[in-house]
């Protein structure tokens, strides 16, 4: 079964999570595309979503489904997004796509985070896969300059304009034992925007699509 495949099918198991729900929560990257494109059967049951990116924006306007604004919609029942890296703890890498900010917005504002990857992105520790650091531009230089002393090797993702107006720095050789407290020193680095860590607000399951079939995990 081919990478694609196994996205395609934690996917379809996602959708057993949205059942009743009227106003979802929707991430973004290419196996929440999948997941989106599978919503359009479902669209007369769904009030609306609200939207990490535009791109995912964009793709529930085209299936019509109204895509609402977090402020309008208040706390929503459940979030469906992908992920970079996921540890046993459910703690997160996100943000490849660069929209970490509004995906852990998103998360924030959701009761239950139901996390879709496919097996390659299950980890024992986080940090192989580049750390996103959402920045404000003017502070790039300096917050590069504090990453590197806590001995991660920050790179500039050049050309890329968040949905935000923010700048990507992508963090390497970082090996993150403990994510929640990594976070919290990012984050606290003026000019960060946020962390592309999601360990302070980790996931409550995890659908890992294998060749197996799709695997629940529960905490």
């Amino acid at each position: 079964m081919t990478q694609d495949e196994l996205k395609k099918k934690v996917a379809e198991a996602a959708l057993d999570y949205v059942k009743g729900v009227s106003i979802l929560g929707v991430g973004t990257g290419s196996t929440v595309n999948h997941f989106i494109d599978l919503l359009a059967d479902l669209k007369g049951d769904i009030e609306g979503a609200v939207s990490s990116s535009i791109n995912s924006s964009e793709r529930l306007k085209k299936i019509g489904i109204p895509v609402l604004e977090l402020n309008d919609a208040g706390d929503l029942d459940v979030y469906i997004d992908g992920a970079d890296e996921v540890n046993p703890a459910f703690q997160m890498i996100k943000g490849g796509g660069a929209a970490l900010t509004r995906e852990k917005i998103i998360a924030g504002a959701s009761r239950k985070f139901v996390c879709i990857v496919d097996q390659s992105k299950y980890v024992d520790v986080l940090g192989k896969f580049p750390l996103p650091v959402e920045v404000i531009p003017m502070a790039r230089s300096y917050v590069a300059r504090e990453i590197v002393k806590l001995g991660g090797q920050p790179q500039w993702r050049e050309g890329c304009v968040t949905d935000n107006g923010g700048q990507i720095l992508d963090v390497y050789n970082l090996s993150i034992v403990n994510p929640p407290e990594l976070e919290r020193t990012l984050n606290n680095i003026p000019g960060v925007i946020t962390v592309g860590i999601f360990a302070l607000r980790p996931a409550d399951v995890v659908l890992l699509g294998s060749e197996t079939g799709v695997r629940t995990l529960k905490p």
